[in-house]
């Protein structure tokens, strides 16, 4: 089994965020580190900081030099598919090819209606959502590219430079939609990543995503299956050891550990340390 950490960029100072990434950085059981990509906190107060994921994940690039970079995962509603090649090519290069490109079609209805921001019908959101990854691959991987969606319409569209990764940086694509997101990270992901109560519920997903592997003729092996797991409380980081080896047991991949609020650069030791029998 392989671990990364996520930091919940809400609430904390930069320099915090910062010295945890530096600290997973020079820990080598983690294999990347993640944020999300939201605009205002989810946790109380609402109306409290929360850092840009994009901005924060090509500063990370700079200040780290071996773990890899994601986003779980960017909302495609908050920028248009072409932008966001843009943004993921560049910050692959700050990087030197590190970047995990996470993907999802977005949700958070009260960021929306305070940015002016639209939210479509689920049907249509998936549709965009669909037609957002096929164009940002066409961008990261063809000279130019014309692409003629209900949705997004590019002509002759570049993206230069491109990415040090090729063909283009793996792509993870988040949630847990049996219709509609799990098909979409069967044709075209290299990590699907849900966030489930338990390893009951993260099996049954899975074995929905082999279902839709074997009916597009993918090969499931090329798909790292991975899971989040809370680290809170005083016996945080044990129970999360433990949680984590169900998940082993239940066949996933990859193991997010979802570091409490405002974490300590100084958990990161002891929490590799529990988790070192698992890998």
């Amino acid at each position: 089994m392989r671990f990364a950490i996520k930091t919940r960029p809400e609430h904390t100072p930069w320099a915090q965020l910062r010295d945890v990434w530096v600290a997973a950085d020079e820990v080598p059981l983690f294999e990347s580190a993640w944020n999300w990509d939201h605009f205002d906190p989810l946790t109380e107060p609402f109306t409290g900081p929360n850092l840009e994921a994009w901005s924060m994940l090509a500063a990370m690039a700079e200040a780290t030099h071996r773990i890899r970079l994601g986003c779980q995962v960017t909302g495609m509603i908050y920028r248009h598919p072409a932008v966001l090649a843009n943004i993921a090519a560049t910050t692959d290069i700050i990087s030197g090819g590190r970047l995990e490109l996470g993907l999802g079609a977005g949700w958070n209805e009260m960021e929306t209606a305070a940015y002016g921001i639209d939210l479509p019908p689920l049907r249509e959101r998936f549709d965009r959502f669909d037609e957002g990854v096929e164009a940002i691959i066409f961008l990261l991987t063809q000279e130019t590219t014309t692409f003629g969606g209900r949705y997004i319409k590019l002509t002759d569209a570049r993206c230069e430079p491109k990415p040090v990764q090729r063909p283009h940086p793996p792509i993870t694509i988040g949630g847990r939609g049996r219709t509609r997101t799990l098909r979409t990270a069967a044709r075209l992901a290299q990590q699907w990543n849900a966030i489930t109560p338990g390893a009951q519920d993260w099996v049954s997903l899975k074995e929905t995503l082999l279902e839709h592997c074997a009916s597009v003729g993918r090969d499931p092996g090329e798909i790292t299956c991975s899971v989040n797991v809370r680290v809170e409380g005083p016996d945080g980081i044990k129970q999360a050891a433990e949680q984590a080896a169900v998940y082993r047991d239940a066949g996933a991949d990859l193991v997010i550990l979802n570091l409490p609020l405002a974490a300590d650069p100084a958990m990161l030791a002891p929490l590799a340390e529990e988790l070192a029998p698992l890998a």
